[in-house]
């Protein structure tokens, strides 16, 4: 997260960019944009939390989900999916698994390994906050460029 609340004057910018062979203007503008998502991640946040999520629980469930001609992910899957590591990735699912919005089963295919498919609850809860989640991201890409 970019936690930098006032951005550097646009002065400092070119003084820091100039002897860098980096245009100033440019500089500025991924400073501007890192700023704002850093606010929006912020803001998401606060909105799955209030639903009993994190945004990384909130992946897990879309992830399964928009896979129209599939009912469930691999472990390895869903990793590869939202790049996270099996470690959290396999905390995130325990988690999920025992507030019952993601059942784990032995895969059809292969003893060794896991399916992992979405609860009705789970499905539910995805349903119930994709509306939320979408009018924040249309609210954040309406707001004009801060100057």
């Amino acid at each position: 997260m970019f936690f930098l609340k006032d951005l550097p004057s646009q002065q400092m910018v070119e003084a820091y960019a100039a002897p860098c062979g980096a245009d100033p203007a440019r500089i500025t503008g991924a400073l501007v944009m890192m700023r704002r998502a850093s606010l929006l991640i912020r803001r998401l946040d606060s909105y799955f939390a209030a639903h009993g999520l994190s945004q990384l629980r909130f992946l897990v469930l879309i992830v399964i989900d928009r896979e129209p001609q599939r009912q469930s992910l691999t472990p390895n899957e869903i990793a590869q999916r939202i790049d996270i590591s099996k470690p959290v990735l396999s905390r995130t699912l325990h988690a999920l698994e025992q507030d019952c919005l993601i059942t784990l089963a032995a895969s059809r295919t292969d003893g060794r390994s896991k399916e992992v498919f979405l609860t009705a609850e789970g499905r539910q809860r995805l349903l119930d906050i994709l509306p939320g989640y979408f009018g924040i991201l249309s609210e954040e890409t309406a707001k004009p460029a801060p100057d």
